[in-house]
């Protein structure tokens, strides 16, 4: 099991399954109402598209902060799913902070997500949710993903 740990710390390059086949796993999920959706796989990053639309906005309508937020936490739960054994471990979101520094009212909004460190036990990605037309920053903050054991 140790060796098999140590394995995976090394690991640094997220796997890259097929686009549609990780946006299948949104269905009758949050995911799927905020229609948040994958839309490109790096090695050490994670992009995913969400409109902004009457489901993702607040009152005055503008995008909704916790629509950025589940957001960013939707792309950096995924990299770090893509960086571990799924046969032997399992990632679960700690941490979530972000600083909503600009408004959008329609259109679409991109996050990325990009890992900066990949330990045994946590993972930290930096994550920008930029409006897709013209890149202004909207949202930037950082996820910490908690990397467990499976448990027979």
């Amino acid at each position: 099991m140790l060796l098999q740990s140590l394995a995976y710390i090394c690991i640094m390059k997220l796997k890259q399954p097929p686009l549609d086949q990780l946006n299948a796993l949104n269905s009758g999920t949050l995911m799927e109402a905020l229609k948040i959706e994958y839309i490109e796989i790096g090695d050490d990053f994670v992009v995913a598209s969400m409109p902004v639309c009457q489901s993702t906005k607040q009152p005055l309508g503008l995008l909704h902060g916790g629509a950025s937020a589940a957001l960013m936490e939707t792309v950096g739960s995924l990299g770090s799913a893509l960086l571990i054994d799924p046969l032997t471990h399992y990632a679960v979101g700690l941490d979530i902070s972000a600083n909503h520094v600009g408004a959008i009212k329609e259109g679409y909004v991109h996050a990325k997500a990009k890992i900066i460190h990949a330990g045994r036990t946590t993972h930290l990605w930096n994550i920008e949710v930029r409006e897709a037309s013209s890149q202004r920053l909207i949202c930037h903050g950082k996820h910490t993903v908690m990397v467990l054991p499976k448990v027979d």
